[in-house]
Formats: C-alpha cells, sequence, structure tokens
C-alpha cells in the first residue's frame, strides 16, 4: 500500500476535485479523510499537513498565493474551544500577543493586522478601537478556512490591503453534514484546570431539498487564571459568549444564496488597561462590555467556470466597547463603537482550466465614534469605491503568473468636520517558476494605497487640524523558494514592508509618519505513515521613522518581535484510536531595543503535549487530554505589548495548565 503522508500536487480545480471525492494527483494517493471537505467530516486523524487546506482554496496554487500561510485542519480542531493564539500558534510568522481575547491583537510578519484587509465571510471588518483593545477577537470555533496573505496582496483582497491580507470563512451546513443526511451536529465540552474554566459548544445543521441551515452556540466561563510559578493574573477569567445563526438556498444548478449574522461578548472585569497587567492605578480592575457583530449576505454559483462565475456579497460588521472611569466617575461608561457596511461584486473569467481573470467592484462605509457621559459623540467616517482587476495566468507549465490593478477612492471627515477625498492607484505582481521537480522559486512586489485611517476613538479630539494629513501607501517585496522531494518540505522568503505616511495621532494632535518590518520567515514539512510534523522560524525587525521601535513606539504599526520559533507533530497510532502529539512555542532575547525601551525582552521556550482517543465502538466521539506549558514557564507572547519597560507587567500567558475536551459528532 501506498504511504498516505504524501504531498499532494495541487491544481487550480482541486477544490472541486476534493469536493467530488476524485483523488488529486500526489506522490502517493491522497488519505481517504483528505477526500472530505472540511475537518467536520473527519471521523479519522485530523489533517495537519496544511497543503489540504490550500488545496480547498480555489486560487491556492496561484503565483500571489506563494506568500500565504493556511491554518491546518488540525490546528483548526485544536483551536475551536480556544482563541486566535491557539489559532495561529503553529505559524510562526503570524504573533498574536495579548493573552486574553479581549486583548489580542495578530501581527503578521512584524506588522499590526490594522495594515491588512481583514474579512470574514467576505466582509469587510472593523480594523480600529481603543488601542488598548482588539478590534478582531474572532471565535475560532465558527471557522472552516482561514488564510494569512503576507505582503504583496492581489488586488481582489480588497481596499487598503498595504501589508496583506488576513481572509476567513465560517463553518455552513454543508461542513456538517456527511452525505444525504439531513440533520447533524457536533457537541464539545472543555475543561482546563488553570483558571477552572469550563467551555461548552453546540453546532446544528440541517437540510431540506434545497434549504439549508446552521446554528452555533459557544459559552466559557472561569476562574483568573495563574502564569507560570504561580503568579495571579488578574482580570483574565473567562466569561466568552458567541452565537452565529446561518440560513442558504442552493440549487441543483449550484446558484447559493447565504444569510448569515454573529456576535461574540466579553463582558467582564479586566485590567485597568486590558492589554497591561500592571499600570499603577488605584484601580487594577475595571469592567470591559465588548461587543462584535457581523452581518452577511452572498451570492455565488458553486462550482462555476466558464465565463460567469460570479460572488455577490453585502455585510455589516460592527464592534462596540463600554469601559468604566472609576476615576472620573462623571464620564459614566465610555463608549468606542466602529461600524463598517461594506459590499463587492466580482466575477472569475475562467480563460482555461489554469488561467483566470477576476475583476469586479468593492465600497465600504465605516464611522468611529467615541461618546460618555460629559461629552457629545465625536466621529470620524470614511466612505472608499473601489475597481479592481487580478488576471492568474500558467503560460506554461513551470511558469505561473499573477498581476492586478485596483483604483480605490476615498472620502474621509474628521473629528471636526473637516472633509478630504482622497484617490490612488495599486499594483501588485507575483511569479513563480518550477526549477526542477524539487525546487521551485517565487517573489511578489507590491505598491498599495492606504488612504486616511480612522483613527482610535478613545483619543478623538474635535480640535484635530487635519490640514497635513496624506494618503497612506505601503509598499511589499518578497523574494522565496519551496523545495519537495519526497515526504520531506522547505520553505522560506525574506521580505520588506514600508509603510509610508501612516497615521500616527494622539490625544494632542494628528501627525504621520512611516514604518517598517524586513527579516525572513523558514518552513518544513515532513511526513510519514500516520504523522506530519510542521516546523517555522520567523524574524523580523520593525523600524519607525528610519529607527528601531519600542513597543510604543510601533504601536498601531508593528511589535519587535525578533526571532520566534513554532512546531507541532502528530502520530496516529493506527488500529487503536490513539493520535499523538505536542508542540513547542518559542522566541530567542531580543536586545535590539529602541532609546524609549529600558530593557531587552527575554526569550522562552514552551512545550505542550496532548493525546486524542477515537473509540471505534462509539462513532463520532473524540476525547481529548492536553498539558500546556509543560514546565510552568513565566513568559508573555513576544507580541505582547510592553515587555521591553520595566515599568510595566506585560500580560503573562497561562503555567502550567491540563486540559480535557470531548467532541461528540452526530
Amino acid at each position: 500500500m501506498a504511504a498516505t503522508s504524501c504531498f499532494p500536487v495541487l491544481s487550480r480545480n482541486s477544490r472541486l476535485a476534493l469536493l467530488s471525492g476524485v483523488a488529486l494527483s500526489c506522490i502517493a494517493p491522497l488519505p481517504a479523510a483528505a477526500q472530505a471537505p472540511t475537518v467536520f467530516q473527519f471521523l479519522g486523524t485530523i489533517l495537519l499537513d496544511p497543503a489540504y487546506a490550500r488545496a480547498r482554496d480555489p486560487e491556492g496554487t496561484a503565483a500571489d498565493r506563494g506568500n500565504s500561510h493556511y491554518v491546518a485542519d488540525a490546528e483548526l480542531e485544536r483551536a475551536r474551544m480556544g482563541d486566535l493564539r491557539d489559532l495561529f500558534a503553529g505559524i510562526a510568522s503570524v504573533s498574536v500577543g495579548g493573552a486574553i481575547p479581549v486583548a489580542q491583537k495578530i501581527f503578521v510578519n512584524g506588522i499590526d493586522m490594522l495594515n491588512l484587509a481583514v474579512t470574514v465571510d467576505g466582509v469587510s471588518q472593523n480594523n480600529r478601537l481603543f488601542h488598548h483593545i482588539s478590534a478582531n477577537a474572532f471565535d475560532p470555533g465558527l471557522m472552516r478556512f482561514v488564510r494569512v496573505d503576507a505582503g504583496a496582496a492581489p488586488a481582489d483582497a480588497g481596499p487598503h490591503a498595504m501589508a496583506g491580507a488576513v481572509v476567513m470563512e465560517t463553518v455552513d451546513a454543508g461542513d456538517i453534514l456527511e452525505g444525504d443526511q439531513s440533520f447533524g451536529g457536533a457537541a464539545r465540552l472543555s475543561f482546563d484546570s488553570n483558571g477552572q474554566t469550563f467551555g461548552r459548544s453546540l453546532t446544528l445543521a440541517g437540510r431540506l431539498d434545497a434549504f439549508e441551515w446552521l446554528a452555533y452556540s459557544r459559552r466559557a466561563t472561569g476562574e483568573d487564571y495563574t502564569a507560570g510559578g504561580g503568579i495571579a493574573v488578574a482580570g483574565s477569567a473567562a466569561d466568552l459568549a458567541t452565537d452565529l445563526l446561518e440560513v442558504a438556498l442552493q440549487g441543483d444548478n449550484g446558484h447559493r444564496l447565504e444569510l448569515s449574522g454573529q456576535r461574540m461578548r466579553d463582558d467582564a472585569l479586566r485590567p485597568y488597561r486590558a492589554n497591561i497587567t500592571s499600570v499603577g492605578r488605584p484601580f487594577p480592575l475595571r469592567r470591559h462590555d465588548t461587543l462584535r457583530e457581523s452581518l452577511s449576505l452572498s451570492y455565488e454559483i458553486v462550482g462555476a467556470d466558464g465565463m460567469w462565475d460570479p460572488r455577490f456579497v453585502l455585510g455589516r460588521s460592527n464592534v462596540t466597547v463600554g469601559v468604566d472611569q472609576p476615576l472620573d466617575p462623571a464620564l459614566g461608561v465610555s463608549r468606542g463603537e466602529t461600524g463598517t457596511t461594506s459590499a463587492s461584486f466580482q466575477n472569475t473569467f475562467h480563460l482555461s482550466p489554469e488561467d483566470t481573470i477576476t475583476a469586479g467592484i468593492d465600497f465600504y462605509d465605516r464611522e468611529s465614534r467615541y461618546s460618555d457621559a460629559s461629552t457629545a459623540p465625536i466621529t470620524e467616517a470614511a466612505r472608499n469605491w473601489g475597481i479592481f482587476a487580478q488576471a492568474r495566468l500558467q503560460p506554461s507549465e513551470p511558469l505561473s503568473l499573477s498581476f492586478g490593478l485596483r483604483w480605490d477612492q476615498q472620502d474621509f471627515t474628521g473629528t471636526n468636520g473637516w472633509r478630504e477625498q482622497f484617490s490612488g492607484l495599486s499594483a501588485n505582481a507575483s511569479v513563480s517558476y518550477q526549477v526542477s521537480e524539487a525546487l521551485r522559486l517565487r517573489a511578489g512586489i507590491s505598491s498599495v494605497f492606504g488612504g486616511l485611517t480612522i483613527e482610535d476613538n478613545f483619543i478623538f479630539n474635535p480640535g484635530w487640524d487635519y490640514t497635513t494629513m496624506r494618503a497612506a501607501r505601503a509598499e511589499n517585496a518578497t523574494l522565496g523558494f519551496d523545495w519537495e522531494t519526497g515526504s520531506l518540505r522547505l520553505d522560506g522568503e525574506v521580505f520588506i514592508t514600508r509603510l509610508n505616511d501612516v497615521r500616527t495621532a494622539s490625544y494632542a494632535a494628528n501627525a504621520i509618519g512611516d514604518a517598517e518590518s524586513r527579516g525572513f520567515n523558514l518552513g518544513l514539512g515532513y511526513g510519514w505513515e500516520g504523522g506530519y510534523l510542521r516546523a517555522s522560524y520567523a524574524y523580523s525587525q520593525v523600524e519607525v521613522n528610519g529607527a528601531l521601535s519600542d513597543s510604543y513606539g510601533a504601536l498601531d504599526l508593528g511589535a519587535p518581535l525578533g526571532g520566534v520559533f513554532a512546531l507541532e507533530v502528530q502520530h496516529d497510532l493506527r488500529g487503536t484510536g490513539f493520535t499523538l502529539g505536542g508542540s513547542i512555542e518559542a522566541a530567542l532575547p531580543y536586545d535590539d531595543v529602541a532609546a524609549g525601551s529600558d530593557q531587552g525582552i527575554p526569550g522562552y521556550s514552551v512545550f505542550n503535549l496532548f493525546a486524542e482517543y477515537r473509540p471505534t465502538s462509539i462513532r463520532g466521539l473524540t476525547i481529548r487530554a492536553e498539558v500546556n506549558n509543560l514546565f510552568d514557564t513565566l513568559y508573555a507572547d513576544r507580541a505582547t505589548y510592553g515587555a521591553d519597560y520595566a515599568s510595566i507587567t506585560p500580560l503573562y500567558e497561562p503555567g502550567r495548565n491540563f486540559q480535557l475536551t470531548a467532541t461528540m459528532r452526530f
């Protein structure tokens, strides 16, 4: 029998092949589990190889996907009862700091995700709120597909994709139901010893002829956890509620109309500054009530080819935070709200099975508002129209090209009623060339119009002077390789991202500045009969206005990360129902600190182990036992704010934690 640990050789039509159960060409036949569309239908081992996630991307082999990072199915499944840090833990170039969901921020190649285009089910997400709170606290339990485009992003990624894009898709009924099943679901229970956190989630789905529906609900409650060495982290108790409802109509001819709505709420006592443990305030904790909501209506033709393959998305995303002000009771609750209405229409022209052109238009209308008991509401707003086209071509078997253009026009309104219009052209180009059977070289460049970003609404000032403001522009360049032979895969790239004329306002005044992140990424994948290992190392260095930056100077632009390492491994003990594995998260000491820092950032190494059991006598049941931070290391994730200041106690990650999770699919 051929080994099932092969790397698939994926074509542009890989997604259709996976969905129809047709085996793809690869070094050895695909595992039977890989022919199912998503992790929900895998009753055997969940796959750690990200190539299977790439296969579900219709453009997964396009040149512009060369620097894309895919969250593997096993990583998605592992994070279902966790948070964003769990979701991206296996990808070193994507760092998540903040320790608790309300404070977690994502950095890609050292750049803050505020400077990336972020979409969920095609709906543009808000990327700015209170600077101590994340506007992008997504629930991994909702996700079926996650991709990060680092650096040069294609024109159809959306407006202002200055340093790349993050693309997320939520589950639908087809991910839950098997074959002609008309009703099914998944129930999960979890318990974490550190923090006494009890998690529970339920997903239900049904199908009747052309109509299908899905409902998802998750709750997590607990107590404050302790960091390594037994240090209590006040304000870290879990208090999370997430809900999703989705309905869809899909005819035999592939026409699909889908409506979905989701909400996620965290309402609890958090550190006075939610992303910092200690700030010397007389009130160490205060209530933060955060709510994010998203609504999406979409239309597409599933499996379309030829010259008519449309997709239309209309949506609304909204993030609100209410923060108590115990130091100034007259303010009552300070409230910030950012809402975005967005729409996009695109059509993919299939010139051949390998050659496509995607063209379309998109729009957003975004407003951010601050209010409290003593202040009239203060707002900033931006409206943007864009037109774009992206070609993905394969002129010859070894050569793949991707290039695109987009034009954006932005109308901006300031806090004092000031109005200005900005417009600009964005361009990108990527090339991939198969030098030999094992080696592929790739490169990408882009110049991206960024417009004027809406600022942090908790520093809104109606007295700001906007006359010096300019539209931001970003430049990206990458050069990389992929080397694959047998069951071994190596990849890597060097990168540089420049952000020019980006807004760096404070309450006192508007300002603009420049930022740059440069570095390299290395990756390794190795498969064997029943197992897989994934490892990556990322190094980035961030400068602001031409000099190395500290955490505060790089706020909303990037973070001083240095070298970060991630490793995951799992092995299926065939015939026993057991899967064993573990992971390592590590960061090297970082001493290239800026003048504003007063200490270097210490390194750390964290080890995690797990065992899963799927009894053959109970179909659909999976029991997973984990021990995370095995050696009880005291550390803050490298992307967590403030570790380069002696006066700040950063948000430490949990110490040793035993977790037990039971999942039942039915």
